[in-house]
């Protein structure tokens, strides 16, 4: 299937490792042009370095903290300079802190909700020009499957995941005139840092080793492992591409069947 992302200009949130480094990745193999960015540059260049190395793509970067309105408007400008358009937005952010309700003041609620809601905000409010111009582009939402399933220890993480879905629905009705179409990717269990972070985190919470709480959340998966960064990536890359051309306003999960909840 040619998926239509030869030459199409990329902007990845949070790239420089994980899902966004995985799906920057892909996008590439597809011979698209891509723009990653993080708050750490070493980090950045290593990986820019590494995803033209292996697809022969046109790879950017730039330094950039997503919890700053200045420094993402900056980020678009950048990209768009770089690429002279922005047809694909892929919205990512790193988790907030674990933790329950108990666990967090003020603080720590307004920077979960700049960090995971407002990033998207920010960045859908300034790539909508240049989408518009293009006539038309495509958002995908990187969530959690707490949108659809809370998950214990994770509060923070629970109600701004579950705003990005809301947001994004509400986005769909405003934005398909314009022929931007806009979804939401929920990942379950996948093998990155953040994910081992958590089951280390789960770990000293129950006085077991990692391996342990990964053994036993891999019983819960109906596939019976945690799924790889590069599986999540490939429908992130479907629906960022051409070849989507009627899915909006929807969200999935990616999980391997673990969520229960319909």
């Amino acid at each position: 299937m040619d998926l239509g992302l030869k030459g199409k200009a990329v902007l990845i949130l949070a790239s420089s490792k994980g899902l966004g480094k995985a799906t920057a990745m892909k996008f590439a193999e597809e011979g698209a042009n891509v723009m990653i960015t993080s708050r750490d540059e070493q980090a950045l260049k290593a990986t820019a370095d590494e995803i033209r190395s292996k697809t022969g793509s046109r790879v950017e970067y730039a330094v950039c903290d997503i919890t700053q309105k200045e420094e993402i408007t900056q980020l678009v400008k950048a990209a768009a300079a770089a690429f002279g358009r922005i047809d694909v937005l892929i919205n990512n952010a790193g988790g907030p802190p674990a933790g329950t309700f108990d666990s967090f003041g003020d603080g720590e609620w307004e920077f979960a909700f700049n960090l995971t809601l407002m990033s998207l905000v920010r960045t859908v409010r300034e790539v909508l020009p240049y989408m518009r111009e293009n006539g038309g582009g495509r958002i995908v939402n990187i969530a959690s499957s707490s949108f659809k399933q809370p998950i214990d220890g994770l509060i923070l993480s629970n109600t701004f995941r579950t705003a990005i879905n809301g947001l994004s629905k509400s986005l769909s009705q405003e934005l398909g005139k314009d022929g931007i179409l806009i979804n939401t990717i929920g990942p379950g269990r996948i093998g990155t840092d953040r994910v081992a972070e958590l089951d280390s985190k789960a770990a000293d919470t129950h006085s077991v080793s990692p391996e342990q709480v990964k053994a036993q959340m891999e019983k819960s998966i109906p596939l019976g492992r945690y799924g790889t960064p590069e599986e999540f990536a490939k429908t992130i890359v479907y629906l960022g591409s051409d070849a989507n051309t009627y899915i909006t306003g929807q969200s999935f999960l990616i999980d391997g069947g673990m969520v229960k909840a319909l």
